[in-house]
């Protein structure tokens, strides 16, 4: 089994709200496209401080974050990131790592754009059942 790594687009969706305002052009807004791992095992997405710096994202709250060694760390969020992989995208917040560690995708977004990992294929993919569009489950 392999690392599975994916490339992701991030924007700042205060960004994205001007451009759909009509205040600034698409051209103007800044677009991040990383390589980032796929990690099961995490929540949320990990960007580095300078990539959220770059897309200005405002900071929230911080939270506890475990590392897969035990070590434990509290991290600032960033809100409102964009997150586009394939032709799905998704807003969430991000927790925001030190300057240049790896970006990393966990299981919120994965969930909301009903991806699949495939550890063996070091592949991800839309689910079978859903191959336009995330199916998403509310109970």
């Amino acid at each position: 089994m392999g690392e599975v790594t994916v490339q992701a687009q991030f924007r700042n969706i205060v960004d994205v709200g001007a451009i759909l305002r009509g205040y600034i052009t698409k051209e103007e807004i800044l677009v991040s496209t990383r390589s980032c791992l796929v990690d099961t095992g995490a929540v949320m997405v990990r960007l580095p401080e300078d990539e959220a710096d770059k897309l200005n994202l405002m900071r929230g709250d911080k939270v506890n974050f475990t590392y897969a060694d035990e070590r434990k760390e509290e991290l600032p969020t960033g809100l409102g990131l964009e997150v586009t992989i394939g032709k799905r995208t998704v807003v969430t917040d991000c927790v925001i790592g030190p300057p240049l560690c790896e970006p990393m995708i966990g299981q919120l977004v994965l969930e909301e754009m009903d991806l699949v990992v495939d550890c063996a294929g070091r592949t991800l993919t839309p689910r079978p059942e859903s191959p336009n569009r995330p199916l998403l489950k509310l109970k």
